[in-house]
């Protein structure tokens, strides 16, 4: 029986009709390029307080890719900016229902939601694959920030939404990226964000917990004489690679490896890392020896995680600023 009461968007992207100004106007606009320094992460905007309903609640906003200085407007297909959106809302501590056992902890339960409107490729209503991952890596994070101890009985629902997410491909594009990519810097962005609305709410926590990535990428033009300092190794079909930090799917041709971490800079501590791709040993050896690994003595891998270390560390300064700022405002308020 079909459901009357509800009219079901379509299953995929629509868009406005739009007129080539003629058969030989290009349709399709050419893949955004990093203009930003390897090391350099994108600015974050984050805000918490934004839910009044909510214990605590918190915003972050990555800053948009940007387009190219002589973009052709007559395009059929457009370029659009990259970037990501996340919203939070925690929801307790509050007393667990009689049905459930006693438990001396607090009980933390994650949810993260992509919005249908998030990705270019419409999400449906229903949970899938990809969000319950991203809820059990965020969940993990922040078990090792809450001081669990001091709330027995009690349990807090985290509520993640992401508004909007990067996308690894272009509109038109031929190019078909790979789906992991964007959720690496969607969990990067989840942890940060959480910490924050955990923050707001007043719970007890032994430290901050902020998202950083890196990723290997392969850069599909040489690197200028600015990049010197960046990783450049050599793979089996001779293209340059480089670590970099935050990365933007769309702008990189190809990307072999990415690390997500939770760190708590305060502690020294990784709570979450997660880590995704293939790197050859060939190419491990040479990143070592590139970097100064004493022949070997090094990893890719160590090399990789420092470096998403390096981008939590960025992240956790927009937090603690963020932060501080919400407390002088409520200072202010109250006096």
């Amino acid at each position: 029986m079909a459901d009357r009461r509800r009219i079901n968007p379509p299953l995929g992207p629509t868009s406005v009709p739009t007129f080539a100004p003629s058969p030989s106007a290009p349709s399709i606009a050419p893949p955004p390029h990093r203009t930003r320094q390897p090391h350099e992460i994108r600015k974050i905007f984050l805000k918490t307080g934004l839910t009044p309903s909510a214990s605590g609640s918190a915003y972050l906003e990555l800053e948009p890719s940007p387009l190219p200085p002589h973009h052709n407007t007559s395009l059929i297909y457009p370029p659009t900016p990259s970037t990501l959106k996340i919203t939070c809302t925690l929801h307790g501590p509050r007393p667990l229902p009689r049905t459930i056992p006693f438990s001396p902890h607090l009980l933390l339960t994650c949810t993260v939601k992509f919005a249908p409107f998030a990705l270019r490729h419409r999400r449906s209503y229903i949970r899938d694959t990809d969000e319950r991952d991203l809820s059990v890596h965020v969940e993990t994070a922040l078990r090792g920030l809450l001081i669990s101890e001091r709330w027995p009985k009690s349990g807090v629902d985290i509520c993640i939404t992401v508004l909007e997410g990067e996308d690894d491909d272009v509109v038109g594009s031929p190019r078909t990226g790979l789906s992991e990519w964007p959720t690496m810097s969607i969990l990067s962005g989840c942890m940060t964000v959480a910490s924050a609305a955990i923050a707001d709410a007043g719970i007890d926590i032994v430290d901050l917990v902020s998202g950083g990535v890196a990723a290997i990428v392969r850069q599909p033009n040489p690197p200028s004489p600015l990049d010197r300092r960046n990783v450049n190794v050599t793979t089996d079909n001779h293209t340059p690679a480089q670590i970099v930090l935050d990365p933007c799917p769309s702008e990189h041709g190809d990307v072999l490896a990415v690390c997500v971490v939770g760190y708590l800079r305060s502690r020294d501590e990784i709570t979450e890392i997660w880590t995704r791709g293939d790197v050859d040993s060939g190419l491990l050896l040479l990143l070592s020896d590139t970097e100064g690994g004493g022949g070997g003595k090094g990893s890719a891998f160590e090399m990789l995680m420092d470096k998403a270390v390096e981008a939590a560390v960025e992240a956790r300064r927009v937090l603690e600023a963020a932060l501080r700022e919400a407390a002088e405002f409520k200072l202010r308020k109250k006096g």
